[in-house]
């Protein structure tokens, strides 16, 4: 009997902020709602837990160590995870029952790359191409 191959990682990230015309109590009902789901799907083994993300921050580049990035409200990091699934498509699903997508948040949802970074190879640092000229 053939075995299938183990899931993969997927790292999710919450992004945005509470709807604004929410009450404390339908964001705490979510709250609540997003801890049974979040719980359930660890005990099936398809969550590693993350954490929430405190609000203060320092950017570090080559300029030096800032207080920034600033970011738009809805470009905010709130937390992150990780889903084990066999495909992006079922960890996109996953995350589409999130009960908090329902007051304002979204998920973005990467695939974690195991190959070590080569400059060689393109990745998410690689620049993108320019458009050849017709």
């Amino acid at each position: 009997m053939p075995s299938s191959p183990p899931p993969s990682e997927f790292l999710v990230i919450s992004r945005g902020q509470w709807d604004g015309d929410k009450s404390p109590e339908q964001i705490q009902a979510a709250i609540d709602a997003f801890y049974e789901w979040h719980d359930q799907l660890v005990r099936e083994g398809k969550l590693k837990p993350g954490q929430r993300l405190a609000r203060e921050r320092r950017l570090v580049s080559r300029s030096g160590v800032t207080d920034g990035p600033f970011t738009e409200a809805k470009e905010v990091i709130g937390g992150y995870w990780f889903f084990l699934a066999g495909s992006l498509d079922e960890a996109a699903a996953l995350a589409a029952q999130n009960p908090c997508l329902a007051c304002g948040l979204m998920f973005e949802v990467r695939p974690v790359e195991r190959e070590r970074a080569s400059a060689f190879r393109p990745s998410n640092e690689s620049p993108e191409a320019p458009p050849a000229a017709s």
